[in-house]
């Protein structure tokens, strides 16, 4: 069961980069696709999986954030990525503006990839 659970947890980990990817690149690009009802509705999907199999995990695994540092780091890392995409891909005020905070945006995801498999809040350390 964990098995299964983790393979869905990285692959829609994957799915979400790729998504967010994709919808920074239709941000910078102007593209009306990033209006389209899937583009919309598919990253809700995507990420509700992704924290549904983390969640149960977490339970299964008895590792928790706030007990587990690095579990800590990647909830933390999870909000700034949820935030600074909100900005990039629809708040932001300039396309300047939303290009700074989707470059913040991949950093953050990158962070949390790097924090899951090093098990290690520092993992440049």
């Amino acid at each position: 069961m964990y098995v299964a659970l983790k393979h869905l947890h990285v692959t829609c980990v994957v799915l979400s980069g790729l998504g967010f990817c994709l919808r920074g690149w239709w941000m910078l690009r102007e593209s009306p696709a990033l209006q389209q009802r899937l583009a919309r509705v598919l990253p809700h999907i995507v990420d509700t999986l992704l924290l549904g199999s983390a969640l149960s995990m977490a339970v299964l695994s008895g590792q928790y954030p706030f007990v587990q540092g690095w579990l800590t780091a990647k909830l933390g890392g999870l909000l700034a990525y949820i935030l600074l995409g909100t900005m990039a891909l629809k708040r932001g005020r300039s396309k300047a503006i939303r290009t700074r905070y989707l470059v913040l945006a991949l950093l953050a995801y990158g962070y949390i990839v790097s924090v899951a498999l090093s098990r290690n809040p520092l993992p440049w350390l």
